[in-house]
C-alpha cells in the first residue's frame, strides 16, 4: 500500500479489502416506502456527497441493499446455498491462479491478455468512458471486475454481458439519473 502526501510516497507492507456501509441518507431513512426521508433527494444526494470522488473512484463494487420487508422474509431460500456459491469462488480463483494471479493484481498486459474484450464488450467500456463516467483507474478496475464476473460464470471469454455487470456495479450513472448515457 502506497499513501501519498504533499513531500513524499511512504509504502507500507499491507493488503486489504475494505467493505464499508452507509445508509442512503443522514436520517438514515432514505429510499421509498414507510418512514421514508421527507427531505429526499436531496437529503440523500448531499449526504452520500461528502465521500470524495477519489475515494469513491477506488471502491469496485457498490451495491444497494433495500430494507427487507415481510414479504421478504416470506420467500423461499435462494436456490444457490452458501456451499455452492463458495465453489463457485474456487473455482474463479483457481482459474485466475492458471492466468498467473488474481484478477485484482493484475496490470498491464497480464490484464489486457486476461480480459481481453470483443468489440462490442470493448464498445460498451468506451462508451462509459466517453460518457464521463470512467477514470483511467476506473477503467482498469472495470476491466478486473468484468473478468471476475466472466470466472464466476466459467466463462473463458469477457462479453458485453460481463461489462454492463461490472459497469453497474461500479454506479458510474449519478443516482436518480435513470438510464446511464452509456446503455
Amino acid at each position: 500500500m502506497v499513501v501519498a502526501r504533499a513531500n513524499a510516497h511512504v509504502r507500507y507492507p499491507a493488503r486489504f479489502q475494505l467493505v464499508a456501509a452507509m445508509n442512503p441518507c443522514r436520517c438514515g431513512a432514505g429510499g421509498p416506502g414507510r418512514g421514508a426521508c421527507g427531505r429526499a433527494p436531496r437529503c440523500q444526494t448531499d449526504y452520500q456527497g461528502r465521500i470524495s470522488g477519489p475515494l469513491m473512484d477506488r471502491i469496485d463494487l457498490q451495491v444497494e441493499v433495500p430494507p427487507v420487508t415481510a414479504a421478504d422474509l416470506a420467500l423461499p431460500p435462494p436456490s444457490e446455498g452458501t456451499a455452492e456459491a463458495a465453489a463457485r469462488v474456487a473455482r474463479a480463483r483457481g482459474l485466475q491462479g492458471e492466468r498467473g494471479g488474481l484478477n485484482s493484481r493484475a496490470e498491464g498486459d497480464a490484464l489486457q491478455a486476461a480480459a481481453a474484450l470483443d468489440e462490442s464488450a470493448s464498445a460498451l467500456l468506451a462508451r462509459a468512458a466517453e460518457a464521463g463516467g470512467l477514470s483511467a483507474r476506473g477503467w482498469t478496475r472495470t476491466l478486473r471486475l468484468a473478468r471476475t464476473i466472466a470466472d464466476l460464470e466459467g466463462s473463458d471469454a469477457v462479453r458485453r454481458v460481463h461489462v454492463a455487470e461490472a459497469l453497474i456495479y461500479r454506479r458510474v450513472a449519478p443516482a436518480g439519473a435513470g438510464s446511464p448515457a452509456w446503455a
